[in-house]
């Protein structure tokens, strides 16, 4: 069995003294790592004086990790720069957000080349490199230049976009061409599959050989869609663990007899959070006799502070959830309970189980796993309704939710008020095939479809060619 090496943004290395479990994707990726004596490359979260040249390897079992330090020019221009002031908000459809800076591409691919020298002294000649995410695009091709001819497969968590959207973006037929050093491409959605596949046609040329495979001269790709799962049964497990936690006793008790509806987002433009509120500010006007009687958590940790626009859009929630809460509340009852605390995944779990409705209205996302926790963590007896965006990659899989447009508030608020009045019956009867399709299409089975499609070898042209041209058999 080839060795496997992850490459990601950030490394994820086992604390067994940790408070919070570890997400679901490095509980994945750590099995496959696992069962492949692998080995786990990337940025260690810290910033140095001078960049590392050579990372900082730590064995654990029979995991290597292999630890890179930036620079604060590196992390500025690689990190809150390009990844995440252009590349993010453009892959989310938010072009007007998207700030272009030739120092910041410089830095991007300065990082990428670096990580590139670094990985080829630790690669293998049968080794197989699964790179993960947008900050790690140009990957493969400076580890082409390199001379390495390993399979090197990249996974994209996030959306990608049409043609006409990624386009707008400096630089980004560069990126399309970088792309073409992959041997797979995964992406969460057969949209995602599809805008990737036209923004290769259209834009630099790549011929399309079939649904999954383009080429563009000497070299070839295949894309497919890999929804990313959950780790259901450790989910579940932890959600009931937590039944008894002190955060979920005194929701419990502070709840009485209301019904709870819940959101939980890292604090992104990309949530729709303020539109969340003004849907359920909507849904309490046009719906009076839930007043009382009905409770919005929304958690919303607080994520990439020094970037403007997320101080900006900090500001934003916070003027309208006062607005909502001044104009609607009354003496012993405040429609929105709103936090930026970080609780763990376990409490989450519990909260969600306790709650009538799960609100999950992104924008636009790529999978979002939070709308498939909010299912795991249902009691199968009496589960809540989960309410989910269409434009969240998980409506693919989750179409007995109740399916809206986020930006129609109106149309969220009538959802909410289907949810809270929806018979067991028809909760039961939406839940359970939403469960199934999770428990068989869980994170596991993510990792090892793609393992699958990445180890499987691809013909050549010249090799292809020749079959379809072969004469019949006599």
């Amino acid at each position: 069995m080839p060795r496997l090496v992850v490459v990601s943004n950030r490394v994820s290395i086992p604390d067994p003294a940790a408070k919070t479990a570890a997400g679901g994707l490095a509980v994945a990726l750590k099995d496959v790592l696992e069962s492949h004596r692998g080995l786990w490359f990337g940025w260690s979260g810290k910033v140095a004086a001078q960049p590392s040249l050579h990372p900082t390897i730590i064995e654990k079992g029979s995991v290597q990790y292999a630890l890179m330090d930036l620079s604060s020019q590196d992390r500025q221009e690689y990190y809150s720069g390009f990844a995440n002031r252009a590349l993010w908000p453009t892959m989310h459809y938010r072009i007007g957000l998207s700030e272009f800076s030739r120092a910041d591409y410089a830095g991007y691919l300065r990082v990428n080349r670096s990580f590139a020298r670094a990985l080829a002294g630790l690669v293998r000649p049968d080794d197989v490199i699964w790179v993960h995410d947008y900050h790690l695009i140009p990957l493969a091709s400076e580890l082409r230049q390199l001379g390495l001819q390993n399979r090197i497969g990249y996974f994209h968590h996030i959306p990608w976009p049409s043609p006409e959207v990624l386009g707008t973006l400096p630089g980004s037929n560069d990126l399309l061409r970088a792309m073409m050093d992959y041997d797979l491409v995964g992406v969460q959605t057969d949209r995602d599959a599809d805008n990737l596949r036209r923004n290769l046609v259209q834009e630099i040329g790549a011929t399309p050989r079939r649904s999954d495979l383009v080429e563009l001269g000497d070299k070839r790709m295949r894309i497919k869609g890999f929804p990313v799962g959950i780790d259901v049964e450790g989910f579940q497990g932890g959600a009931l663990r937590a039944g008894s936690h002190r955060l979920v006793r005194q929701a419990r008790e502070a709840l009485d007899s209301r019904s709870l509806i819940m959101a939980v987002d890292r604090l992104d433009y990309s949530k729709g959070i303020p539109e969340r509120m003004e849907a359920f500010e909507r849904f309490l006007i046009n719906n009076p006799e839930q007043r009382g009687r009905v409770t919005f958590l929304q958690v919303a940790p607080t994520s990439r502070a020094d970037v403007p626009e997320y101080a900006q859009l900090s500001r934003q929630v916070n003027e309208t959830l006062g607005r909502i809460n001044g104009d609607l509340g009354e003496p012993g009852w405040v429609p929105i309970h709103y936090t930026t605390s970080a609780y763990p995944r376990s409490v989450l779990g519990a909260l969600f189980r306790l709650s009538r409705v799960g609100l999950v209205t992104p924008l636009r996302d790529g999978m979002n796993l939070v709308a498939k926790e909010y299912v795991v963590a249902q009691d199968p007896a009496d589960p809540g309704v989960l309410i989910l965006s269409k434009f969240a990659g998980a409506a693919q899989q989750l179409g007995e939710a109740l399916i809206v447009n986020p930006s129609d508030k109106v149309e969220v608020a009538d959802a909410i008020r289907d949810a809270l009045g929806m018979s067991l019956s028809e909760r039961i009867r939406r839940w359970r095939p939403m469960m199934a399709t999770l428990k068989t299409c869980d994170v596991r089975w993510w990792a090892d479809a793609f393992m699958r499609e990445l180890t499987r070898r691809t013909p050549a042209p010249a090799e292809r060619e020749a079959r379809e041209h072969a004469a019949p058999p006599a």
